[in-house]
């Protein structure tokens, strides 16, 4: 993408996006399916016979899995090769994460190793840590963990007690603190520990060894699913951390925890998608193997909604994230050319997409949630048998709604970076709302209806984009400075947002794979066309309580109004649509988009 076509962070919402500019998953090449590949034989071959194993807090295993990850190079999709890494691009290693979420709770350690475990050293670090410990990390020679989360330290992550001294000759740090929900704890290496330096207002960040003394890990909890990843307590009494280990500047480690999890949330959107899929393939094949009054349950119409409601949300969801991931690598690339440091650059290029990676995570995690409950439903009895892999879905699919910030805390990222980034002037709301404001003064465009597919949609997604506009900014106009304590009203504009990110999105896709002649079109379209339906009755209904919370009289009555006029999409038989989603995915037995 030029760079005049690229779009900040949040400015879909003002900026047109055209289909030629996303990047679709039908786009990977032969080396990033090889790669894929890799990744659903490790699954299949490895993981999968394993599980129920694993799910016993069977630490031998989940190490010996995790090394074997790491011969394979499973461990280094985004390490650059210098570090014993593949070096590919994020939105490759954001495939693989979808396919090795296909491996229940063994992905949550997957996950958290490649993620917050490595990529804080890789990022932050200096090159004698590089070469110490991320070539390490990438080979499976050392396990990685994180440690922020405290028991009064949650989603307030800064507000963390853990202390590090500074020693009287200069040569260390006294590291104490203990540190809760810590994925890998009981079996890494190599633990990334936030701790305040004196009374620093922030966390610093260092790279703390297992073997050091004073390093002290707690048992395994027992969570109600994930089971087969390790989460522990940390335990760190005067652990002595040389200053070369220090990851970062002082005081810093904040901003390194905030730009790690903008990371971790879109990885999630993804890991997301995959273990929807998954679902989706199981819980397709049993119904194609259950019968019921002596048919086949796939037959039947409530089943056949289910199948396809749960495939057109995961297909929106795969869409919003890799168009996601693809703006973040084009970022990193333009700030590289312009000769920024890569690692500095991926940082920045995470950071500017902070609010899709929000979205991402919302999104993706409540589409899992949605999806693994269908999938207990179609098994029906059975589905609540712990025989059945949907079982083991649903209880690993709730944690994702806390994971990397809970999604109450990111709907309010969403609009408060939003509005941050707009104060600042770096995207232009104010000019876009008041140009709303004006249209709702006037007379009502009821201009011909377009004849083109494509642009009577992208016409109700502009419409979405102006009842947002219209809500946000008559309410910050209400509430100004106290804006962002009625979490109601933020959480409601956030769930406009995502319903329009998400519809875009998807909207934009198949537009894309119409224009490359996809095979699935017409079942594309139908997806698209369910989506936008019912993403109008859900803007509306979401748009009417934001202004009902704050407006009275004629501007009440103006924005109502208003709000109908944006969100009136056409009639779609969404019967008859759904059925042809559900007849193509029966017949194939498998998630097949």
């Amino acid at each position: 993408m030029s760079e005049n076509k690229m779009l900040k962070g949040g400015e879909f919402l003002i900026r047109e996006t055209l289909a030629q500019d996303v990047f679709v998953p039908e786009e990977f090449d032969e080396e990033q399916r090889m790669m894929q590949q890799s990744c659903r034989d490790f699954t299949d071959a490895q993981v999968l016979p394993q599980i129920d194993q694993l799910e016993k807090h069977d630490r031998v295993l989940l190490t010996k899995l995790m090394h074997e990850a790491g011969e394979l190079g499973l461990l280094g999709i985004s390490v650059p090769e210098e570090y014993n890494g593949f070096g590919q691009k994020f939105v490759t290693s954001m495939l693989t994460t979808e396919e090795m979420s296909k491996g229940y709770s063994f992905s949550v350690a997957y996950s958290a190793h490649t993620g917050i475990g490595t990529l804080p050293i890789l990022y932050y670090g200096t090159e004698e840590q590089k070469q110490k410990y991320v070539t390490k990390l990438a080979t499976g020679e050392f396990i990685g963990a994180y440690c922020l989360t405290e028991a009064d330290a949650g989603s307030d992550a800064n507000g963390g007690k853990a202390k590090a001294t500074l020693s009287a000759d200069g040569s260390h740090y006294l590291l104490n603190g203990v540190k809760i929900w810590i994925t890998n704890g009981g079996v890494a290496d190599l633990y990334i520990v936030f701790a305040k330096i004196a009374d620093d207002k922030n966390l610093s960040a260092f790279i703390v060894e297992r073997t050091w003394d004073g390093v002290r890990v707690g048992v395994d909890e027992e969570k109600m699913g994930i089971k087969g990843s390790s989460t522990v307590q940390m335990y760190f009494d005067d652990v002595k951390v040389p200053v070369e280990n220090m990851l970062g500047e002082r005081d810093k480690g904040f901003k390194i925890a905030l730009n790690i999890l903008n990371l971790g949330r879109i990885k999630l959107g993804g890991g997301a998608v995959g273990a929807s899929k998954a679902v989706i393939t199981n819980a397709v094949k049993y119904s194609n193997e259950r019968k019921q009054f002596k048919t086949l349950i796939s037959n039947f119409g409530a089943i056949k909604f289910k199948i396809a409601e749960m495939a057109i949300r995961t297909f929106a969801a795969e869409s919003l994230v890799y168009r996601a991931a693809q703006n973040i690598d084009d970022a990193k690339d333009a700030l590289h050319k312009e000769g920024m440091d890569i690692g500095r650059a991926t940082i920045e290029g995470i950071y500017q997409y902070a609010i899709e990676s929000s979205i991402a995570k919302v999104f993706g995690s409540e589409v899992l949630d949605y999806v693994a409950d269908e999938g207990v439903q179609i098994y029906g009895g059975m589905g609540y048998s712990s025989e059945t892999p949907v079982e083991k879905a649903y209880r690993d699919a709730r944690i994702n709604r806390i994971f990397e910030g809970t999604n109450e805390i990111n709907r309010m990222v969403i609009v408060g970076e939003l509005i941050k980034r707009a104060m600042k002037g770096e995207i232009d709301l104010l000019n876009p709302a008041k140009a709303v404001a004006k249209e709702l003064m006037g007379i009502p465009d009821f201009g011909s209806v377009s004849t083109d597919y494509y642009e009577s949609k992208r016409k109700l997604v502009v419409n979405f984009k102006k009842a947002i506009l219209m809500v946000a900014g008559a309410a910050l106009q209400k509430f100004m400075a106290t804006f962002n304590d009625e979490q109601e009203i933020l959480m409601g504009i956030a769930d406009m947002i995502m319903v329009t990110y998400a519809t875009e999105s998807m909207l934009l896709r198949v537009e894309k794979l119409e224009s490359m002649n996809h095979e699935n079109v017409a079942a594309f379209k139908d997806m698209l066309e369910v989506y936008i339906y019912d993403s109008a009755s859900q803007m509306n209904k979401f748009g009417v309580d934001v202004v009902n919370a704050f407006a009275e009289g004629d501007e009440q009555q103006a924005m109502l109004m208003g709000m109908k006029r944006f969100t009136k999409a056409a009639p779609v038989n969404v019967k008859a649509a759904r059925r042809r989603i559900a007849n193509k995915i029966i017949e194939e037995n498998k998630y097949c988009f």
